[in-house]
């Protein structure tokens, strides 16, 4: 069930405040909202023309994505992705900013999505990836500006670009038949398919899909690009890399001299779908011989290799723990000549997202999940000594920025902005602005980070996001949201698919509890889920609940309600078979029963290690962790929503708490998304997901 992403998937919300309607939604295809219904009851009106934050304020927030600083840490480029809800689309440009926030403006404005730029070895120019001509190549523009030149033609897209030190090469990501003997096969190969009257797919191993596309016999090649043509890093191999879904250029580095490729790829044949081994490995960069491992004594997963600025050392993030994908990712430093490698961080009980070098190469900038937050580290490049750099909010992204250092930075209360401070953490201020304004112009809830007793006595760290506008005295429903992974964590985070401001906005005090497993509290505590996911988490949801109710004497405990996606939407499953004190639930994406969602699913190491073995190994396991035992008990109201492309957690799991539901006589809706995967992305479709999910739990904690 695991994948959070990225943060820059990192991942909905509804316009409207009303939390308290007490009309109940009708049965149409598109659900009145609560907003339509009526005022909120408590709630105060507006001051000043602002409103409570709501789904249109979330779904109008430009996303800045993936930025890349220049040789001289003088600039950023970077993408900003502007929602479209009436197309259902995203539109993407390449930006540039001065890194001391002196000046920022847009390079693309083409129709065309334009992402993923980076800066030639001179700092002069930017390459960067646009389907214009309805083909994905690479482009290229002046950082003074000027009209984009196309810099590729190529039969086959291009997925992702890297500038080789000479200035003359580009490192490309496309997606090959592993046997065609050129592009131009692959491109025929493809094209057949697609015309071919018969669809028809063959499999004679796993994975034969993943996330949300199946296999097609394509993987992710490694091309080393110039004038003279393209050549294959991995010629023949039956290999992704970067990896898929989620992998992109991170994944691979460029030596200094430019004669070899280092990337992070997973080679293990046919036992791919239940393996986490992934390794580091070499290429030269001229494809005259094939590519061999440079980390091949480590059966866990290494990966994001990132050379020093003097090419001497990569440093990448390696687990010790074979096919948990949750275990503790550990920095690692490996001297470039001798291929020895020394694990820098096995004393620092954090697990970093990404790594990045300090300018002088004494220090590597590491963001990591921290006590329900992200704060961005230093790690000493010699000693492993970690030290807090920027804490607060969500921050990552890091990079150096000749003196300072280059972030995003985003919370609860407002989108991801472009961010710099000084080496040493301190003189915090903005880059960017882009969201300024449509923030100002709402009315946000409050956030309060607490603590309580969970499960075994551990403390157990939480949010409570008090309603935008809530009037003295008043009390408000309770909106209980719960995590995914299970290994993840809802903490002081802009999320764009489970929003707590979104639900503050529409009236709810907002709970989110970092229950066991989540992470930023020490491996320990991420591991303290395995084989107990109805156990702990469940005691902790509880205890949190109770610790809020005594706290905040603004909740109304007649009122709750229970949501959550993934791990989320199973412990919504299971707490309908625990408990009667929620007045609705939602699941979205959610396991009904454990052992068969293991023959269902694509990544078969995530049950295999959660529950102990295999299901006909340890059957007792995955029973004992299942729903659907205790379906027998079932009787609050539940919404059921679930995307048709999701492999992690198929749809006949919704399917089949929706039948469950409906036998037994409980008040349920069934809301189907035939073109989305495990998470709802599509700008339109977020905005219909919040209008199910309100118009569900309004109608069952109404005022009475």
């Amino acid at each position: 069930m695991k994948h959070l992403a990225p943060r820059l998937a990192p991942i909905l919300l509804v316009a409207g405040s009303a939390a308290c309607a007490a009309t109940p939604p009708p049965a149409a295809t598109e659900p009145q909202t609560a907003a339509a219904a009526g005022a909120v009851q408590g709630v105060a009106p507006p001051a000043g023309g602002r409103h409570p934050f709501g789904v249109d304020d979330m779904l109008a927030m430009e996303r800045i994505e993936d930025p890349s600083v220049s040789p001289d840490g003088k600039l950023v480029a970077f993408t900003v992705a502007t929602p479209d809800v009436a197309a259902n689309k995203t539109r993407r440009d390449v930006w540039l900013a001065s890194a001391d926030g002196s000046s920022v403006r847009r390079l693309t404005s083409d129709p065309a999505a334009d992402t993923g730029a980076r800066f030639a070895p001179d700092g002069k120019t930017l390459y960067f990836l646009s389907s214009r001509g309805g083909s994905s190549q690479v482009w290229k523009i002046a950082v003074d500006g000027g009209e984009a030149q196309k810099v590729t033609s190529l039969p086959v897209d291009v997925d992702g670009v890297l500038p080789f030190p000479d200035g003359k090469r580009l490192l490309l990501a496309m997606s090959v038949y592993p046997d065609a003997a050129t592009l131009d096969e692959t491109a025929k190969r493809a094209e057949a398919e697609e015309k071919s009257p018969q669809h028809v797919r063959a499999y004679d191993a796993l994975p034969i899909r993943h996330w949300d596309a199946w296999d097609d016999g394509r993987k992710n090649h490694l091309f080393a690009w110039s004038d003279a043509g393209a050549v294959d890093l991995m010629k023949g191999l039956p290999f992704d890399a970067p990896g898929r879904p989620f992998g992109g250029m991170e994944q691979a580095a460029i030596a200094k001299d430019g004669k070899e490729v280092v990337f992070a790829s997973k080679m293990v044949g046919r036992e791919d779908a239940w393996s986490t081994n992934g390794d580091l490995w070499i290429a030269p960069a001229d494809g005259s011989a094939k590519p061999r491992s440079l980390t091949s004594g480590n059966l866990a997963d290494d990966a994001h290799p990132i050379f020093s600025p003097d090419g001497a050392r990569v440093a990448y993030l390696a687990q010790a723990r074979a096919g948990f994908e949750s275990d503790r990712w550990r920095v690692v430093v490996m001297d470039w000549k001798s291929k020895t490698s020394k694990v820098l961080t096995e004393g620092w009980d954090r697990s970093p997202h990404a790594i990045a070098w300090s300018k002088d190469g004494r220090a590597l900038l590491a963001s990591a999940d921290h006590l329900g937050k992200q704060a961005l580290f230093a790690i000493d490049a010699s000693s492993g000594a970690a030290r807090v750099l920027v804490d607060g909010g969500s921050n990552h992204d890091a990079a150096a920025a000749g003196g300072r250092i280059l972030y995003l930075h985003d919370s609860i209360k407002g989108p991801a902005e472009l961010w710099t401070a000084n080496a040493d953490g301190r003189g915090a201020r903005a880059v960017t602005h882009f969201n300024d304004a449509r923030v100002a112009a709402t009315i946000e809830g409050e956030p309060e980070q607490f603590t309580f007793a969970g499960a075994k006595g551990e403390k157990v760290y939480a949010w409570m996001i008090k309603p935008a506008g809530l009037a003295a005295g008043a009390r408000a429903p309770l909106a209980v949201l719960i995590h995914g992974g299970p290994q993840g964590s809802f903490g002081d985070h802009f999320h764009y698919r489970w929003n707590p401001g979104v639900f503050a906005g529409h009236g709810y005090a907002t709970l989110m509890i970092d229950f066991h497993g989540s992470t930023g509290y020490g491996q320990a505590f991420t591991d303290a889920i395995r084989g107990d996911w109805g156990g702990a988490p469940y005691e902790d949801i509880m205890k949190g609940v109770d610790a809020a109710l005594a706290k905040y004497p603004f909740v109304d405990k007649g009122r709750m309600a229970a949501l959550g996606g993934s791990y989320g939407g199973y412990m919504v499953n299971w707490i309908q078979g625990n408990t009667d004190r929620f007045k609705a639930l939602v699941c979205h994406d959610g396991n009904l029963d454990e052992a068969m969602a293991y023959y269902q699913t694509e990544e078969l190491w995530f049950p295999e290690w959660e529950h102990g073995k295999t299901p006909w190994e340890n059957p007792e396991g995955y029973q004992r962790q299942s729903p659907i035992t205790l379906v027998k008990n079932w009787k609050t109201p539940e919404l059921v929503i679930h995307g048709a492309k999701d492999f992690r957690v198929v749809d006949s799991q919704g399917m089949s708490t929706f039948t469950a539901l409906q036998r037994k006589g409980v008040p349920s809706r069934f809301v189907h998304f035939p073109d989305e995967n495990h998470w709802v992305l599509k700008p339109g479709h977020t905005k219909r997901w919040y209008q199910e999910v309100f118009a569900w739990i309004d109608r069952y904690t109404a005022q009475k």
